[in-house]
């Protein structure tokens, strides 16, 4: 069994779509970053990463690579999926956080877990995603950007798999 961890956070920007967990959620403000910014999706990347002892999103995927600008994260998630299968992990089961003070996100909660059980390849029930507010402390709080954490448990693959 493996354990990882995984947190990333992004300003909030007029201009840009918002995507979280690889929906796109209606409001004013979308997250800034060189890809899609979609912090939910990079904090699930890098807890698996964590977990399978391969660095961190930024060293799969580096900002300064200019293949990468706008990139959906679901396809990094993909590849990130891929490796962890390579290496002879499956994903037993995966807790995620995303620490916002607006938009409203409760909606789009199963609709995120469904989407990211469907990339990993496992049942939507093994994700799970809530939401906290920021209580008006901090950038988050001052809904200046979106932050998100990932804890997920792997262990090996039967062999016969």
């Amino acid at each position: 069994m493996r354990i990882g961890q995984g947190y990333d956070i992004h300003p909030l920007r007029v201009g840009r779509r918002l995507i979280l967990g690889g929906i796109e959620i209606p409001f004013a403000k979308g997250l800034d970053g060189h890809s899609d910014a979609d912090a939910l999706t990079h904090a699930v990347c890098d807890a698996i990463l964590g977990a399978l002892g391969e660095g961190d999103l930024g060293g799969h995927f580096p900002s300064s690579n200019p293949q990468f600008k706008d990139l959906d994260s679901l396809a990094m998630l993909k590849d990130v999926a891929t490796l962890m299968e390579t290496k002879g992990f499956q994903l037993v089961n995966l807790d995620c956080c995303i620490l916002a003070e607006a938009p409203k996100l409760s909606p789009y909660l199963k609709p995120m877990a469904e989407r990211l059980a469907r990339v990993l390849a496992v049942e939507s029930h093994q994700i799970n995603v809530k939401v906290k507010s920021g209580e008006g402390l901090g950038a988050i709080g001052r809904g200046e950007g979106i932050g998100a954490q990932a804890v997920c448990l792997l262990q090996r693959r039967p062999l016969h798999q």
